[in-house]
C-alpha cells in the first residue's frame, strides 16, 4: 500500500503489517512518529531522507537505530552554486535574467500565501519577458496539479510557489532557484529546496536571501552551513549540522529541545558517555604522561583529517585496533613521528589502565605511577603474572590502594610508556 500521511488516520487498520518504508522522514513530524509506534508492534521499518530530522539522527548516532549512506551521486550532476545574500530587486532581477538567457526555467520561492500574488505582480514588474506563473497548496488539487504540468512542458519559465515545491519536483531545465526570506525556514528545508535545481549535467545556481536586518544566531548558522556544505551529497552533513543548532530533542517522548551547538554534537556524545559510565562506575583513567603527543601539520596536512586521526586515536580500544590504526597511517601519510607514536601508545596506555581497574598514572624518565582502583585488582590474573617475571614491585598507599612503580633506569620518558605499556599488555 503506497499513501501520504492519510495512512496514519484512526480509519486505515492493517491485518498482518510486517514492512514499513517512510520516503522523505523529514517531512514527518514527531506526532506522526508517536502514531507510528503504535500501529503495530515489531514492524520492520525502514526511513528515507537526504536530511534526516535531529532525533532520528541522534538515535542513529548513539545506536539505537542502524544508519547506512549512500554517497554516490547520479552520474554527470554538478554542485549547485550557492550564494547568501541580502534580497534586493537587482539580485533577482539578474539572476532569473541569466537563466532566462539560456533558455532555462527558475523557482522563485515565497513563502506567504496571503501576499504571493501581490509579490508576483511585482515580479513581472521587473521581468516583463518572463512567463509567470504562481503556485501554493491552498489551490483546488486539480488547478494545481495543472499548473505544474504546464510548467513542467515548458509553457512557462519562472514559477513563483511556496514550499509545496520542497519535495516530488524534477525539472531537469529548471536550474536556478531564488528564495525570499531563507532565514525563516528551517535547514533542511532549505537544504532540499536546493536539490530541486542542479538535476541535470547543467550548472545550476540557488540564491537565498533575507531582508536588510541583522540575523538571529541560529539563522546565521543556517544559511553559514548551506554555504560550507555546498558539494553534492551533503545532507548527512547539514543533518550534523542541524543537530547541533537545534539539539536532538528527548528520544522517549515528544518534546523536541536540547542545545548542544556550543560544544559540537561530537563532545556533547562523549561527554554524554562519561557520565554514562561513571554512573555505572566505569571510571576513566587519569594519565599524565610527560611526553610531547600531537598530530604535526607537516604530518597530517588538512585540519579535518587531524580531526578525524584524533578522534580514531582516542577510540582505540584493543592492541588490534591500535595495529591496524598506525599500519593505516603508515601507508597514508608515511612514517609514523616519534610525536604520533607517543599519542598512540598513551591512547593504548589507557586501555590497559581501564582493564586491570586502574584509575590514575602518571609517566616520566624517572619513574612511573600506576595506581590501582583497591585490593582487589591485585588479584588480576595479568597483573600477577607480570609480578612474578618483572623488576616492578607494588606498594601500598594511605588510602590502601596498591600502586604499581616503574623505577629501573631508562634514558628517555619514551622509554619509560614502551616499559609500563609490555608490563601490562
Amino acid at each position: 500500500l503506497i499513501g501520504t500521511h492519510k495512512l496514519l488516520n484512526n480509519q486505515v487498520e492493517f491485518k498482518d503489517l510486517g514492512l514499513l518504508i517512510l520516503d522523505e522522514e523529514q517531512r514527518f513530524g514527531v506526532e506522526h512518529k508517536e502514531k507510528i509506534k503504535t500501529i503495530k508492534d515489531n514492524v520492520d521499518t525502514i526511513t528515507l531522507t537526504a536530511t534526516p530530522i535531529p532525533r532520528t539522527l541522534h538515535m542513529s548516532l548513539v545506536g539505537i537505530r542502524d544508519i547506512s549512506e549512500i554517497n554516490t551521486p547520479p552520474s554527470q550532476r554538478i554542485p549547485t552554486q550557492t550564494f547568501v545574500l541580502e534580497e534586493s530587486d537587482a539580485v533577482i532581477q539578474d539572476a532569473i535574467n541569466r537563466e532566462l538567457d539560456r533558455d532555462g526555467q527558475v523557482f522563485l520561492l515565497y513563502n506567504k500565501v496571503e501576499s504571493i500574488y501581490e509579490f508576483s505582480s511585482k515580479i513581472k514588474e521587473l521581468i516583463p519577458n518572463g512567463k509567470i506563473l504562481v503556485a501554493h497548496g491552498q489551490l483546488p488539487e486539480r488547478e494545481l496539479e495543472d499548473k505544474i504540468y504546464s510548467f513542467y512542458n515548458g509553457e512557462y519559465n519562472v514559477l513563483i510557489a511556496t514550499t509545496i515545491i520542497e519535495n516530488g519536483i524534477d525539472l531537469p531545465n529548471a536550474n536556478t532557484i531564488i528564495v525570499i526570506d531563507a532565514d525563516k525556514l528551517g535547514l533542511s528545508t532549505l537544504y532540499q529546496l536546493r536539490g530541486r535545481v542542479g538535476r541535470s549535467n547543467r550548472m545550476a545556481y540557488a540564491y537565498f536571501t533575507y531582508k536588510n536586518k541583522v540575523l538571529q544566531d541560529s539563522a546565521y548558522k543556517r544559511l553559514n552551513a548551506l554555504m560550507e556544505y555546498s558539494e553534492i551529497g551533503s545532507g548527512y552533513k547539514i543533518a550534523l549540522r542541524d543537530l547541533e543548532i537545534r539539539g536532538a530533542g528527548n528520544v522517549l517522548g515528544k518534546e523536541q529541545h536540547g542545545h548542544m551547538e556550543k560544544i559540537g554534537y561530537e563532545l556533547y556524545a562523549k561527554l554524554l558517555k562519561e557520565k554514562l559510565a561513571n554512573d555505572t562506575f566505569e571510571r576513566e583513567c587519569e594519565l599524565d604522561v610527560k611526553l610531547n603527543a600531537y598530530l604535526p601539520d607537516n604530518y597530517v596536512e588538512y585540519p579535518q583529517a587531524r580531526m578525524d586521526c584524533y578522534k580514531r586515536i582516542a577510540q582505540i580500544s584493543s592492541r588490534q585496533e591500535k595495529l591496524e590504526l598506525e599500519k593505516e597511517l603508515e601507508s597514508v601519510y608515511g612514517e609514523i613521528p616519534q610525536e604520533v607514536e607517543n599519542l598512540i601508545n598513551i591512547a593504548y596506555l589507557k586501555v590497559l589502565c581501564k582493564e586491570i581497574g586502574a584509575f590514575k598514572g602518571s609517566v616520566s624518565k624517572m619513574q612511573a605511577r600506576i595506581e590501582l582502583g583497591g585490593l582487589d585488582c591485585l588479584k588480576n590474573e595479568k597483573i600477577i603474572s607480570s609480578l612474578n617475571t618483572n623488576a616492578s614491585f607494588v606498594a601500598l598507599t594511605v588510602e590502601n590502594n596498591p600502586v604499581l612503580i616503574f623505577d629501573k633506569k631508562v634514558n628517555t620518558a619514551e622509554e619509560r610508556l614502551f616499559q609500563v605499556i609490555n608490563f601490562l599488555k
